[in-house]
């Protein structure tokens, strides 16, 4: 297998930067869209041969060094009892929000084994098919990230409804984070037991807080997963989505590796992480739709500043986006390959 990621992640010497896009089993691939037309996004993610095949078409047309497994960070919500539904040009719906002590005393402590068994069947698949070739990333959505989806009932632009728990109710915003917490342990644990190489924790809405309250009321939680995790022996990567203002408090979550957004620069990544850990990142993905020659030259400016870190893993700032050229991404994959071999 091609470790040149793994080895990264623990900040050990490697002989190029390895990289891997954020959703790049995607709308942007035609083999994607190919496999996408025959079900709805929700049956994709529950059947594991699908969901394998499409895990692995970024390997063989970008050539990335990582697989990440084909699924979605609200699928473990749904069987603690949420109704979960994917609107074509909305997104998910979750229509029994929770913002009330009884729908948080409701909410059921999920078996992974029993209640997402497509999951880790599809990860059994990709491990053995991806033995001899890279490694197999798992993930979860963060404890904040998965209770604004929740709370909110769907995606948000304020969250309101979400802050107003906080802040109104800090008690019941604390079970519920507490409840969420337990589950991605559980449901990461399993997919670790099934075979990934690592797992990324995606708090995608983290930057909507205050430092203190982000520090106060949500990290003692991350900190507490990426202990447990951390006890399996694969790396953790702790991605957090608008990141400048947390990454001082972030860079402390005991995680291998710290994912961060375009937003930040990763000169000023390197000097607020130092060799705290490896961090991963941070091309701004509407970056992709530019002439391959800037593409070159923006990958290049990252990989030097990211040149004074523990370790790198090259990435998009967030996921790529469907409208894509799949021949500017390949150019990103081969540049950062060429312009870090040694």
């Amino acid at each position: 297998m091609n470790d040149t990621f793994i080895r990264a992640c623990g900040g050990h010497s490697v002989d190029y930067t390895p990289i891997w896009i954020m959703r790049q089993a995607g709308r942007y691939l035609p083999e994607y869209k190919k496999v996408r037309s025959k079900v709805d996004f929700l049956t994709l993610c529950k059947t594991p041969e699908l969901a394998a095949e499409v895990t692995i078409q970024p390997l063989d047309i970008l050539g990335v060094d990582a697989a990440i497994l084909f699924s979605d960070i609200l699928i473990p919500i749904e069987p603690m009892g949420l109704d979960l539904k994917f609107l074509e040009k909305e997104g998910p719906v979750l229509s029994n929000p929770v913002r009330d002590s009884k729908s948080v005393e409701n909410l059921r402590v999920i078996n992974p084994d029993e209640d997402v068994p497509y999951v880790l069947e599809t990860i059994r698949i990709l491990s053995r098919e991806l033995s001899t070739r890279v490694p197999l990333i798992g993930f979860s959505g963060a404890p904040f990230t998965l209770a604004t989806y929740m709370i909110e009932g769907g995606s948000s632009k304020n969250f309101m409804n979400t802050k107003k728990m906080l802040f109104q109710h800090p008690g019941l915003f604390k079970e519920l984070i507490e409840k969420i917490s337990n589950m991605v342990i559980s449901y990461l644990s399993a997919q670790i037991d099934a075979g990934v190489n690592a797992v990324q924790l995606f708090d995608s809405w983290a930057g909507v807080l205050a430092p203190v309250d982000y520090e106060a009321h949500i990290f003692p939680f991350v900190k507490n997963i990426i202990k447990k995790l951390r006890s399996k022996n694969i790396p953790v990567i702790y991605f957090v989505n608008n990141c400048a203002g947390l990454l001082h408090i972030a860079k402390e979550s005991g995680a291998d590796v710290t994912g961060v957004d375009w937003r930040i620069d990763m000169s000023a990544v390197a000097e607020e992480v130092g060799k705290t850990t490896s961090v991963q990142g941070n091309l701004d993905p509407c970056l992709l739709f530019s002439t391959k020659e800037h593409i070159s030259e923006a990958a290049k400016s990252v990989l030097d500043k990211a040149s004074a870190l523990r370790g790198h893993i090259f990435n998009l700032g967030h996921g790529i986006l469907p409208e894509t050229p799949v021949d500017n991404a390949k150019a990103l994959v081969d540049r950062v390959h060429e312009l870090s071999s040694k």
